[in-house]
């Protein structure tokens, strides 16, 4: 394998990356929508503003978390792929 071939990713990576971009994209929507919210006058301490208000605590630490599982997954399979192409 020459050192400029990309090495394609596998299904895991790939449901992580999608996980990823999941979690952290709506969290970030969900920040969104709460700054629009109180902007707006909304109470965000009631009923369902509350679960949309405590989204993002929960979604960018399980974003955090994936990151971490993907880079640990990337780098054993580039490491079997070395040892196994040497």
């Amino acid at each position: 394998m020459a050192n400029d071939t990309p090495v394609p990713l596998n299904r895991i990576e790939r449901i992580l990356r999608n996980m990823i971009a999941s979690a952290a994209g709506l969290s970030i929507l969900a920040i969104l929508a709460v700054i629009l919210a109180n902007l707006t006058g909304v109470n965000t301490r009631e009923s369902v503003w509350l679960m949309v208000a405590v989204l993002p605590f929960i979604g960018l630490t399980l974003a955090l978390v994936l990151i971490i599982v993907f880079m640990i997954v990337s780098v054993v399979r580039r490491r079997r792929l070395a040892r196994d192409s040497s």
